[in-house]
């Protein structure tokens, strides 16, 4: 019997259009001998929608032009009704065999990726790819994931975590606070983003305050962090209770050293390059590995993890964060790990897909009620 996968792929966050390029993949590598593939759309006002118009493979070149993607914008506008209708959340349920159903959140960002989304499966007792509730939140907050690493012992670069009225109401001090703790250059980051979205490297006191400005557009929080030089190392995990990493991969960026690989250098200007696997020292691989399998099981995760570390030339070795959905096109560093490491893209998905009924099967295996 094949397996119903309902793709989620949109959303209400800064990072909609990086969605839609992973759902394009996605869909291009599905096999459609094992899944009945139910595509549903999040508008960027946060509005369900499903149609017909994703049930056919898509021409991968496609993907990679943002001015070629009205296939996927369904919408609910009444000209356009044959493409795209309104639906209910809690209408995944009722859709068929939910034995037999699975949902894929293609989702990066908020509303999606930080256990919102997650939260409502759960309620709804269906099965899906990726972390939980609290592995999503956590992960999704740089300041609690901090938290987090720091509790399991893995080593981070300093930071300093400022709020939106804090910086309103004692700037002044916010700044004296940040050149005390750290020294120039660092990292503005919102706590709750991802994709490299809103992140802006301060050489300054001026570019620092508008680095903070940029990324107090995007969240209430946000993270300056101590900037190093050095090695941008990742790892992927794949798993549930036990689970396993990649090769490791790097990220070198065409220019100089010290340019930051943005949102920009990442999806538009192809303007890095992955190398995989990364040259390292067999220590300092196994290192990065017990590290990204401390993170995965400290916050929790279960699924895919793509954990992100900073190595520097006398090899110290820092975990910048973890994503739990991170990039995920075939030309994406996590799969591209998993595919040197001997899984290519399409048993990547059919992988994940069973791990989200093993978790599954798993939890509803609890009592749930106090009667014997």
């Amino acid at each position: 019997m094949k397996t119903k996968l309902v793709l989620l792929y949109g959303g209400k966050s800064a990072e909609h259009e990086i969605s839609l390029q992973t759902a394009f993949s996605v869909i291009n590598a599905l096999s459609f001998d094992k899944f009945e593939v139910k595509p549903i759309y999040i508008t960027n006002d946060g509005d369900w929608v499903q149609g017909p118009a994703l049930t056919q493979k898509m021409d991968f070149v496609e993907q990679l032009r943002f001015e070629q993607r009205d296939g996927l914008k369904l919408t609910q506008d009444k000209d356009t009704a044959s493409h795209g209708l309104a639906i209910s959340p809690a209408s995944i349920r009722e859709d068929g065999d939910a034995e037999q159903l699975v949902v894929f959140p293609l989702l990066h960002g908020p509303n999606g990726e930080d256990g919102t989304v997650q939260g409502l499966l759960e309620v709804l007792n269906l099965p899906y790819v990726g972390a939980g509730v609290l592995a999503s939140a956590a992960a999704m907050d740089k300041i609690v994931m901090k938290m987090v690493f720091a509790d399991a012992g893995i080593p981070q670069v300093a930071d300093v975590s400022v709020r939106a009225i804090d910086w309103q109401e004692k700037q002044t001090e916010m700044i004296a606070k940040v050149e005390a703790e750290l020294v120039y250059p660092v990292f503005v980051k919102p706590a709750n983003l991802g994709s490299s979205v809103g992140i802006s490297k301060a050489t300054d006191r001026e570019s620092l305050i508008a680095a903070m400005v940029e990324a107090l557009r995007y969240d209430r929080r946000i993270v300056v962090e101590q900037g190093v030089v050095a090695r941008e190392i990742e790892v992927a995990v794949l798993g549930n209770d036990t689970p396993e990493c990649s090769v490791a991969g790097e990220i070198i960026p065409k220019g100089e050293v010290a340019v930051f690989y943005d949102y920009k250098a990442k999806y538009q200007d192809n303007d890095t390059v992955m190398a995989i696997p990364a040259e390292l020292d067999a220590g300092i691989y196994e290192q990065l590995v017990d590290y990204a399998k401390r993170a995965f099981l400290g916050l929790d995760c279960s699924g895919l993890v793509r954990a992100d570390f900073f190595v520097t030339k006398d090899n110290q070795i820092f975990l910048n964060e973890v994503n739990t959905m991170p990039g995920f096109t075939p030309f994406s560093m996590y799969p591209l790990l998993w595919q040197e490491s001997g899984l290519p893209y399409a048993d990547l998905i059919i992988k994940l897909v069973e791990l989200a009924k093993e978790r599954h099967t798993a939890k509803n295996s609890l009592k749930y009620t106090l009667e014997d």
